[in-house]
């Protein structure tokens, strides 16, 4: 099984002025216009399913793969909001039986959390921070378990857009 874990692109500032619900808060122009740029990069191993938190901007992020990158249509999973813990989006992601390949678009820090349970297990700790708009793709052999997994290439928005 493979996995994409993709932070939203760049989105405005928390301002509970203009968004008294967090979860509102969409991506800004130039967030937009430089996730589609990345989204290109990403063209040539579109997963099957594509899940993605319900918040606003992880939902306009999935919908820029879904025109940029040529990735299926999302999916909301409530259990990629900001903080869900790993074990419990896992148990979600079983009881859906994925296919082999599958992207999660969703926030940090539960993508980094994520990545370190997927890749050491319960008591992994994160080795990295997404950048907005960052990718990175993890793979195992042995099924949807913690630990399982192995980093295959973690990409940064920069890159992508090259």
């Amino acid at each position: 099984m493979k996995l994409y874990l993709v932070r939203h692109a760049i989105a405005h500032e928390r301002n509970p002025k203009k968004w008294p619900d967090d979860g509102l808060r969409p991506l800004t122009r130039r967030g937009t216009r430089r996730f589609e740029q990345a989204a290109r990069g990403l063209r040539r191993a579109p997963p099957a399913a594509v899940y993605t938190s319900p918040l606003v901007r992880a939902v306009q992020t999935a919908e820029i793969l879904a025109r940029c990158a040529r990735w299926p249509a999302h999916e909301v999973l409530h259990e990629l909001e900001p903080h869900c813990p790993p074990a419990e989006l896992l148990h979600a992601l079983s009881a859906l039986t994925p296919p082999q390949t599958a992207a999660l678009v969703g926030h940090e820090p539960m993508l980094g959390k994520l990545a370190a349970f997927l890749l050491a297990g319960p008591q992994g700790k994160p080795l990295f921070e997404f950048k907005k708009g960052g990718v990175a793709c993890l793979e195992s052999e042995n099924g949807l378990r913690p630990g399982a997994f192995r980093l295959l290439w973690l990409a940064t928005p920069r890159l992508l857009r090259r």
